[in-house]
């Protein structure tokens, strides 16, 4: 069984390959990497408001935030020719070393 993320990631994949009009993630991809990164600002910044709102509200208004910020990210990932295995592949890279340590290798970048 197909976990959401993937099959979000290759929804998008079929977008990147097969464009439609009618398409969200069409228009995103095809928007440039300024709108897109317009974008994730905007929902990164509203998923941040969210996580300050008290109770159960706030915390579906987070989740609800995050999946568009995901989203949105998965989309500037394709549009450069990279997927969610990518960060995969990544994080597996990073397992079992210090967030300190890790960032402080990758020097100013």
């Amino acid at each position: 069984m197909q976990r959401p993320l993937e099959e979000l990631d290759q929804t998008i994949a079929a977008r990147a390959a097969d464009p439609s009009s009618s398409s969200y993630t069409t228009q995103l991809l095809t928007s440039g990497v300024d709108h897109m990164g317009a974008k994730i600002s905007e929902e990164a910044a509203e998923a941040v408001e969210a996580a300050a709102e008290p109770g159960t509200a706030g915390r579906q208004h987070l989740i609800r935030e995050a999946a568009d910020l995901v989203y949105h990210l998965l989309v500037l990932l394709h549009h450069r020719d990279s997927c969610l295995a990518d960060v995969e592949t990544e994080l597996a890279r990073r397992a079992g070393v210090s967030g300190l340590a890790e960032k402080a290798s990758r020097g100013s970048t």
